[in-house]
């Protein structure tokens, strides 16, 4: 059964990076250039699928340099969903972070267990409003977080060029 799980879930969560690797591909250089929210949509959305992906969370580095608050004067190390990128990543960067998270994904997910499955992220133990999930359910958290943020550039393409990438239903490799 756990290799049914594990091809499931990989078909499933690489399509959905794939999809938003398709979303960034997609994008016309002019548009890019222009419409700031398609690089931090696609930023957030890389930083946090490597951050899930990590366990346990305080191990977590980002390839990506950032900074959390309003800058880099005013840095709360508790706040990871401010996160700023250092800098205006270019298009070739991020789609090198995406292939590092996407090979991370996959082998996390072929070397899964019972056990790992069972395993609990835990993002600041002691506090009351921490996630606090089973590794599978972050998995599932991680890749609906993904597919949301893919389907948001997708809106945009469309608003804005009135066109976007074809859906993937499964990831081939």
């Amino acid at each position: 059964m756990i290799d049914a799980l594990k091809e499931a879930l990989w078909t499933q969560f690489g399509a959905s990076i794939d999809m938003l690797k398709n979303a960034i591909l997609f994008c016309p250089n002019e548009y890019w250039r222009s419409n700031k929210k398609l690089f931090y949509m696609s930023y957030h959305t890389l930083f946090f699928l490597d951050y899930y992906l990590t366990i346990p969370p305080d191990h977590f580095k980002s390839a990506l340099p950032f900074y959390i608050g309003e800058s880099e004067s005013d840095i709360d190390k508790d706040a990871i969903d401010d996160i700023i990128p250092e800098k205006a990543y270019s298009r070739n960067e991020l789609l090198e972070y995406l292939q590092f998270c996407r090979e991370k994904c996959h082998t996390i997910i072929t070397g899964l267990t019972e056990e790992k499955l069972q395993e609990r992220w835990i993002e600041e133990p002691g506090n009351p409003h921490t996630r606090n999930y089973p590794f599978l359910e972050l998995l599932l958290y991680n890749m609906r977080h993904v597919q949301h943020h893919a389907a948001q550039l997708n809106l945009l393409l469309r608003q804005g060029i009135n066109n976007s990438p074809d859906w993937v239903s499964r990831a081939t490799s």
